[in-house]
C-alpha cells in the first residue's frame, strides 16, 4: 500500500456508506493488502449480511462487536452495548499497534459515538494513533465535526429518495 495511508469518513443519512467501505476493502484485498473490517451494530446471524462471507473469502479479517443496537432491540441493556463498544475499542487499539495491517475499516463507529456508546475523544485518539502507512475508513451516520476535520476524505451520503418510503422492505442481496 502507499507510504501514506489516509483517513476516510463516509457519513450521512443515505444508503451506501458501509457499501463504499466494503468496496474499499475489496479493492485493497484484491491488490494483496492486509485488510481488517471491524463492525458495530450488524448481526450476520440474524440478517445474513453475505458481505462478511465474501470479505472473509477474499482474506479480509472481520471483527464484529455490539451486534445489536437498543434502537432496534428495546430490551437490550445500553450498559451491555457500552461494554461491547469498549471491547471493540480495545481490539482496534491492538490492531493499530500491529504494523502489518494496510487498511482497517471501522464500520458504523460513528453511530457508536453519536449514540454515546463511545466518546468522541476515544475515536479521535484512534485517529491520532493511526500508523502512517495505514488506510483507515470510518462509516456511520452522524460523524462529528472533529472526526470529519481530522479526516483526509469525507463523503456525505445524502438520502434524496428511498424505496422504504414507498413501503418496499429490505431486500436480501441488496440491503443485506
Amino acid at each position: 500500500m502507499k507510504e501514506q495511508g489516509l483517513i476516510q469518513v463516509y457519513t450521512g443519512d443515505g444508503k451506501g456508506k458501509s457499501t463504499a467501505a466494503i468496496g474499499q476493502a475489496v479493492r485493497a484485498a484484491g491488490h494483496g493488502y492486509k485488510v481488517g473490517f471491524v463492525s458495530f451494530f450488524k448481526d450476520p446471524d440474524v440478517f445474513g449480511y453475505a458481505e462478511y462471507t465474501s470479505l472473509e473469502k477474499l482474506g479480509v479479517k472481520t471483527f464484529l462487536f455490539a451486534r445489536k443496537h437498543p434502537h432496534f432491540y428495546r430490551d437490550l441493556n445500553p450498559d451491555h452495548v457500552c461494554r461491547e463498544c469498549s471491547a471493540a475499542l480495545e481490539r482496534i487499539q491492538e490492531l493499530l499497534r500491529d504494523s502489518s495491517w494496510d487498511m482497517l475499516v471501522l464500520d458504523e463507529i460513528n453511530i457508536a459515538v453519536r449514540d454515546g456508546f463511545l466518546a468522541e475523544q476515544e475515536v479521535l485518539s484512534l485517529l491520532e494513533a493511526k500508523p502512517q502507512k495505514l488506510e483507515l475508513v470510518l462509516t456511520g451516520r452522524g460523524a462529528t465535526a472533529a472526526i470529519m476535520e481530522k479526516a483526509d476524505l469525507v463523503s456525505e451520503v445524502r438520502e434524496i429518495k428511498h424505496p422504504y418510503s414507498q413501503g418496499v422492505k429490505c431486500r436480501q442481496g441488496v440491503e443485506y
